[in-house]
């Protein structure tokens, strides 16, 4: 039994030229190895992605052309990476997309990298179940745990904040495996996260617009999927099809 307390992880997070991991590159990325009572190494840089970095990405993070274009590449910043994150617990926000872009850059480099191998936690799935923060944005969790912000959205301050945040979100567990067990199962969303319809309670959801989605097969995670399910499956057993089809519910 491995309890929290004693357990290392690392904490990665990426800055990308958009959110593709065959097709986009990396263009910041930040790695910590830490407990939760200390930190003992990070290792941050930019990357020359070697494309063009797109106007929309760079309203995100403020990264622009001009401030990689002497930064090494990143198959040139790989053999330092990887060692860090060994096999340690991956920790992150929306973390399987940071292993994906990292995982992929390594394969296109034909470096070896068993990164997808690692066992990870993820803090968007861990403050879903935490339930308590109005959203569940890496930035408004900082404010629900009254964190200090780590400067602008770039890959070094996400990290430091989330590894305060995950501090946060762990506390009610006490070892590695109460956590991972928890995780295993998909997890009742009662808001909306995206779409037209974000941020709106899933009940209130119109019933045509979650079937349009389970039809048009989007890449959701494992939570949205069974959220969406569930809410056909309750309104199917509660014979609320023609409520929610109504068009004149909301006058």
């Amino acid at each position: 039994m491995s309890y929290l307390k004693n357990e290392q992880f690392v904490c990665i997070d990426c800055e990308t030229t958009g959110l593709d991991p065959k097709k986009d590159r990396i263009i910041e990325v930040a790695v910590a190895r830490f407990s939760l009572q200390e930190m003992f190494e990070s290792f941050e840089s930019l990357v020359n992605p070697e494309c063009l970095i797109p106007e929309t990405s760079i309203a995100i993070h403020h990264i622009t052309p001009d401030m990689v274009v002497d930064k090494p590449p990143i198959a040139a910043l790989l053999p330092k990476l990887l060692p860090i994150i060994g096999k340690n617990t991956i920790v992150g926000h929306g973390v399987g997309f940071d292993i994906d872009m990292i995982a992929t850059a390594a394969e296109r480099a034909g470096i070896l990298c068993t990164l997808r191998n690692n066992r990870y936690l993820d803090t968007l799935r861990m403050a879903r179940l935490y339930g308590e923060s109005p959203t569940n944005s890496l930035e408004q969790l900082r404010r629900h745990f009254n964190i200090e912000a780590e400067g602008a959205h770039r890959a070094m301050s996400d990290v430091l904040v989330n590894i305060k945040v995950f501090n946060w979100l762990a506390r009610r567990y006490n070892t590695t495996e109460q956590l991972f067990n928890v995780l295993d199962k998909p997890i009742q969303l009662k808001i909306m996260p995206l779409g037209k319809h974000k941020g709106r309670p899933f009940n209130e959801v119109p019933i045509q617009y979650l079937q349009w989605i389970i039809k048009k097969e989007f890449n959701f995670d494992q939570d949205l999927l069974f959220s969406i399910h569930s809410e056909i499956k309750r309104r199917k057993k509660g014979n609320l099809f023609s409520q929610a089809g109504n068009p004149f519910l909301d006058l």
